[in-house]
């Protein structure tokens, strides 16, 4: 997922962003496909958060300060955040990667890559002038720099110690720096987010690590003026009362958190070992996918799709594929399978 250039981008005629779980466009490139398909081209648990039933009324009713407190509260607590004030829940974390360029006048903005490609695409839509670079930039160099840790799609992990001092040089700017944690809830030897300081913002996506990215729900942990900046941003009731009751039955769940966490490496290692089984070389990853690169990238590619796998391929490095974690014995014996032809 490369960063897009923003001499490449208008408002009016803005370049495609591809992304993963189109299963409209698998079914459409490979039609004779058997059903019922394995989207393998997401990076979301496929064990997802066993949730108790919710009372109706939140969907009946709207969502009330109580409960939204309670939500950012408990968020705060299993992020490690300062508190509540210090939280902004937004339905998904993907609004946040928008609202975010909506906040400050036009700068100069670094997103370390390539990366995630809706950042970069997020801020040249808000008129910023955007690069790609290959790690953190020297300091004065930009007002905001964007950095995925652990990246997408290659897993790398800058560390804390060089962020916090990153953060440092952009608050000398009256600058930014956000960090986008989509795929650290799994991962060891992260920190907690108040090391980083004011001037940062880290994001962090509560349908990944729970399975539910249908719930839409995420969270800005950041400064408590700026949380309540990117809270007035997307105005009210912006978490409905079913996201709600989700989050706060399961973000308190840490020991849930911890087993499924273990599950997912195992299961991350052995789709390695599947890959690698295969002819695929590993080039990085997460607990939740993995990236390989294979001789023929694209003949891989079809032989899955033609089986009814999709996973997820990267125009710009055609050898390169990214596999999300199949959900149970019958996805993964109809993945060894199809790797076998290849």
């Amino acid at each position: 997922m490369s960063a897009i250039p923003a001499n490449e981008t208008d408002e009016e005629n803005p370049p495609p962003v591809f992304h993963g779980g189109d299963l409209d466009a698998a079914r459409t490139m490979f039609p004779d496909a058997p059903e019922p398909w394995i989207d393998l081209s997401t990076g979301i648990n496929p064990v997802p958060y066993p949730l108790p039933p919710f009372e109706a009324s939140a969907l009946c009713r709207l969502p009330s300060a109580a409960d939204l407190l309670a939500l950012k509260r408990a968020a705060a607590e299993a992020y490690g955040a300062s508190g509540p004030e210090s939280v902004a829940a937004a339905p998904g974390s993907q609004i946040l990667i928008e609202t975010l360029p909506r906040l400050r006048a036009r700068a100069r903005v670094a997103v370390v890559g390539p990366t995630y490609a809706e950042h970069a695409a997020a801020w040249a839509r808000g008129g910023h002038d955007v690069e790609t670079v290959p790690d953190l930039p020297a300091a004065g160099r930009f007002e905001a720099v964007v950095v995925v840790n652990p990246n997408n799609p290659d897993g790398r992990v800058h560390e804390t110690g060089r962020l916090a001092e990153m953060a440092r040089d952009l608050a000398a700017w009256g600058g930014m720096l956000v960090v986008d944690e989509a795929f650290a809830d799994f991962e060891p030897g992260f920190a907690e987010p108040g090391a980083l300081g004011p001037s940062a913002v880290r994001l962090r996506s509560f349908g990944k690590s729970y399975g539910l990215a249908g719930l839409r729900l995420g969270f800005a942990l950041a400064a408590p003026a700026l949380a309540r900046r990117i809270e007035t941003a997307l105005g009210p009731w912006a978490v409905s009362g079913p996201a709600i009751a989700a989050g706060l039955a399961a973000l308190p769940d840490r020991a849930w958190c911890r087993e499924a966490a273990a599950a997912r490496a195992q299961d991350a290692a052995r789709l390695d070992r599947m890959i690698q089984h295969h002819g695929g070389r590993i080039v990085g990853g997460t607990a939740l996918f993995r990236t390989a690169v294979f001789d023929d990238g694209p003949a891989v590619f079809r032989r899955l799709g033609k089986a009814g796998i999709y996973v997820r391929r990267f125009p710009a490095t055609p050898a390169q594929l990214r596999f999300g974690l199949p959900p149970d014995k019958g996805a993964w014996c109809r993945l060894s399978r199809a790797l076998k032809l290849v």
